[in-house]
Order: structure tokens, then sequence, then C-alpha cells
């Protein structure tokens, strides 16, 4: 049976009603509240649970707040993932919001969704707010069942997730490949080498600066990547054009195929289109050019697949932007 008691505080202030569930079979739950009403029915809950065979142990979640869960979520389950570093962030900042500050048990949708709307209020991208409440949500996951909170829902089940936008179709118009190249130049000829580079193999910018000279094979003309965004290991195959790249280079003592890195090319690379008078044109949107031009080249889905490292359609069809001229161009040489 429950029973429903008044808790004072040491100075015999009244502070709250402490409710008390005694079941054979089952540990003794004890839980306080502010008022009288909501003790009674956290108790009616425990004991229908009890009842109908379907009550889970809740002293984890309900002692043990968010905050506490990504610090151990940061320990544990952070280091084993890849692009750890930028989880790091994502729970930092989901730390420093007022709902790191609810037990688990107690985290409800409308508390995600209130982060939510901070997150919006602060300029947050809906894919950057899509980013943070995967965390959440495995973070829920792991703890229900790995760290003994079975009782526990997953409030970011219950919100609606942000639309993303249209995939950006950003692709290289008129001369500006040529203007980019000779502004790249001006700043390091390895610059604009990284540029044509990236428009002839479509490998993302972590995975050009990356790069090792153990992972190129000239003569059979591939670059290996057994280190990539998704976890596959690839081979990228090379166009004459991209082998030439890399055969005009220098090797370099330290086996690494650049000299820039990513932060250098972070920033040299808007310099160079300030330069050539390029407006908004991001260095990835040259992954989403050279993908565009695989499939100008008459590749077909599989084979562009398997040079990109995109693993479904969904994605692949965002990083791919046919112009209607070059479809068109494609249907007059398929005619019979």
């Amino acid at each position: 049976m429950a029973s429903i008691t008044p808790s004072y505080d040491r100075e015999g202030e009244h502070i709250g009603w402490k409710a008390s569930v005694r079941r054979r079979g089952f540990p003794p739950q004890y839980q306080t509240f502010r008022t009288r009403k909501e003790a009674e029915a956290w108790a009616v809950v425990i004991e229908s649970e009890m009842t109908r065979g379907v009550w889970r142990d809740r002293s984890e979640s309900e002692g043990t707040t968010l905050a506490e869960c990504m610090d151990r979520y940061l320990l544990e389950v952070v280091p084993t993932k890849k692009g750890g570093r930028r989880e790091v962030d994502y729970v930092n900042q989901w730390k420093a919001r007022p709902i790191a500050h609810l037990y688990m048990s107690s985290v409800r949708g409308k508390d995600v969704a209130a982060a939510m709307r901070d997150m919006e209020a602060e300029g947050k991208g809906a894919n950057t707010i899509r980013l943070h409440l995967a965390l959440l949500s495995h973070l829920f996951k792991v703890a229900r069942t790995e760290w003994g909170m079975e009782a526990i829902s997953n409030p970011v089940e219950s919100v609606r997730k942000p639309r993303l936008p249209q995939g950006r179709d950003r692709r290289l118009v008129g001369d500006e490949e040529c203007r980019l190249l000779a502004a790249c130049q001006s700043v390091n000829p390895e610059l604009a080498a990284i540029v044509r580079f990236a428009i002839e193999t479509a490998m993302r910018q972590g995975e050009i600066m990356g790069l090792a000279w153990d992972a190129v094979n000239l003569a059979q003309r591939t670059v290996t990547l057994n280190e990539t965004k998704n976890g596959t290991k690839r081979v990228v195959p090379l166009s004459a054009a991209a082998c030439k790249v890399l055969s005009e280079l220098p090797r370099r003592i330290d086996g690494k195929v650049w000299a820039y890195g990513q932060e250098g090319v972070k920033y040299a690379f808007p310099a160079a289109c300030r330069r050539a008078g390029i407006k908004d044109l991001r260095f990835h949107d040259l992954r989403h050019e050279a993908t565009s031009r695989l499939f100008e080249k008459g590749l077909n889905l599989m084979q562009v697949a398997a040079i990109t490292g995109h693993k479904t359609l969904q994605m692949l069809k965002r990083y791919t932007h046919l112009r209607a001229e070059d479809l068109a161009r494609m249907l007059d040489r398929a005619r019979p």
C-alpha cells in the first residue's frame, strides 16, 4: 500500500509530501513532491505498474541529472565515436542549458522543445539543431540500455525536428573556375593544386587535407582512404588530371601530401574567392561540383557512389546538381 506523509526540513518547515510504496516482491519506492496531489498521483502510477507487471526501477533516473549523464557520456561514449571532437562541444552546450539541471526521469518533450527554441534564437541552423538532438537522443538510448535507466522514455522522439533547408546547389559558372584557380595560384600554388584535386576527385576537404603519400598509388591511379566520414574504407580512382596534380607536387619528409592543413585552407580559400570576385562559394561546394561532373561524364549511380562514398541515394541526390544544358547535350549523344 502507498502512504503519503508530510516532509519537513531541519528547521521544521513543511517542504512537501513524501510518497512511499511498499509491495512484496518489489524494492520500496520513495519520492518527495511539493504537493500531496502530485505525491498521490505518483503512487497510483507506481502501484498500477507493479500490479500489471510493467514496473521498472526509476531510482537511477530519478537521482541522476542530465548534466551528470552528459559527463558520463563524454567520458564513456564520445571517445568511441568518429567526429568525437565536435560532439564534445555539443555536450558542453547541452550542459549549459536549463534542461541539464533536470533529473533524467523528468526530462520531457516540452523541455527539449524549449531548448530547440533557444538554439533557434541563437542563430543555429536546422542541421546543427538536428545534430544536437541526435546526440541527446543517443544519450537517452545509452542510458536505457547500458546505465540501468530502463524506465525512462526518449523525449527527443516526441518533438518535431526542424525541417532541413534545401541542399545547396552552388556550382562553378562561367569563368569562375579559371578565376578561382588564378587567384589560388597567386595566394599559393599548392592551394590551386588542392582546388584542382578537389574538383577532380569529389573528395571531402578532410579527406584531401589528411592525405599521405603512402595512400597514393599513381601507377594504379588510386587513393586509398582508410578513415572516412562514414567509417568505411574507400578507394578513389584518379583521373589523368588528378594524377597530374599529384605528380607535380614535391615529396615531403613527413609523408604528407600537402603543406597546408585544414585550418590553412579554411582561411586561404575564402581569401582566394574574394580576390577572384566570386561570391557565395564554399570549399565543400567543390564536392558538389565534382559529383555533378561525374554524372555529366556518363557514370551511373553505383559508379558515382563508389567514388564519392555516399551510402544512400538521398544523400547523393543532395550533392548532385546537373545542368539542364549538359543533360540536353547528353540526350543528343544518346540518339541512335
